[in-house]
């Protein structure tokens, strides 16, 4: 059963570990984000209107625009929602990998579990083509315009822009260091067939992704990261971020000791869901924008 829009708005909690993480990464792009949970709130916050009529009609309109599945709204939700189910396998994988590095009898799991960088940066490159490909859904764009997307990512604001600064710090910073750009551009590039495989997001996603093979579909996640490597590496420089730094802040949030830190991507992985939630309310307010646009 397909929820509505206001549904899936009040389905979102309003304090969990998300949230938490969210509020912590305010600092990032600060007032960028409020965990709007209320289809009410976020048509009065989007549109500034404060007349009951009017919020009542774009409201209305906006569940019927999310409801038509020729919108794409519902598909780009339900991407989204596949790249945190398959965030939460990743983070156990690597969780497993990592504890058969630690404990001695529990080394055979690092024989069954994927290599942790290069899965990583696998599932870096393509949690940022799956948004590629939740704007392409809902602005009626062929899958693979990069150009446009990128041109969106440039003046992303709101719950897109906190989304970004997520992925840059928890799907990229914190697992792959600094040179994480070039790390996942390199591995995506040399990355086999197997590899690929063993991504649970990339067999979640594969079928969504523009490309009839995956030659054309890791060109397709090469490219994409290629065209937004100019403005990641601006938004790291102005901020003045460091991994000492976001090792720090994250050692601050989660509460874990400098031993543990190897774990700490694994944790975020496993216990948020920032993709779904801050994309269910980046839908949201496309779908109210384009409804006040028509009222």
């Amino acid at each position: 059963m397909t929820h509505n829009l206001e549904e899936l708005l009040s389905s979102l909690p309003e304090s969990n570990m998300t949230v938490r993480l969210l509020n912590f990464l305010d600092y990032l792009v600060p007032g960028e984000w409020n965990n709007i949970t209320s289809l009410h709130l976020a048509v009065r916050e989007a549109t500034g209107e404060t007349d009951e009529d009017v919020l009542g009609a774009v409201a209305g309109r906006a569940i019927e625009l999310y409801m038509d599945e020729s919108t794409g709204y519902q598909s780009a939700v339900g991407l989204y929602s596949m790249v945190d189910s398959a965030s939460t396998f990743a983070g156990f994988t690597s969780m497993a990998a990592k504890l058969g590095e630690d404990v001695e009898w529990l080394g055979f799991l690092g024989s069954v579990t994927p290599k942790l960088e290069t899965t990583q940066a696998i599932d870096a490159g393509l949690k940022l083509a799956c948004e590629l490909g939740a704007f392409c859904m809902t602005n009626g764009l062929p899958g693979d315009s990069i150009g446009d997307f990128m041109g969106a990512v440039a003046s992303s604001a709101k719950e897109d822009k906190m989304r970004l600064a997520a992925w840059i710090t928890c799907d990229c910073f914190l697992p792959l260091g600094p040179d994480f750009m070039q790390k996942i551009i390199e591995t995506t590039e040399r990355a086999s067939e197997s590899d690929f495989m063993q991504s649970g997001l990339f067999q979640r996603v594969a079928s969504l992704l523009p490309g009839g093979g995956l030659d054309e579909k890791k060109q397709l996640v090469g490219e994409n990261i290629r065209a937004a490597e100019g403005y990641v590496n601006g938004f790291v420089a102005e901020r003045g971020l460091s991994h000492d730094g976001v090792i720090s802040r994250v050692k601050e949030f989660l509460d874990v000791n400098e031993d543990r830190l190897d774990y700490a991507s694994a944790i975020l992985d496993m216990s948020t869901n920032v993709f779904l939630h801050t994309g269910t309310q980046s839908v949201a307010r496309r779908c109210i924008t384009r409804a006040y646009g028509e009222i």
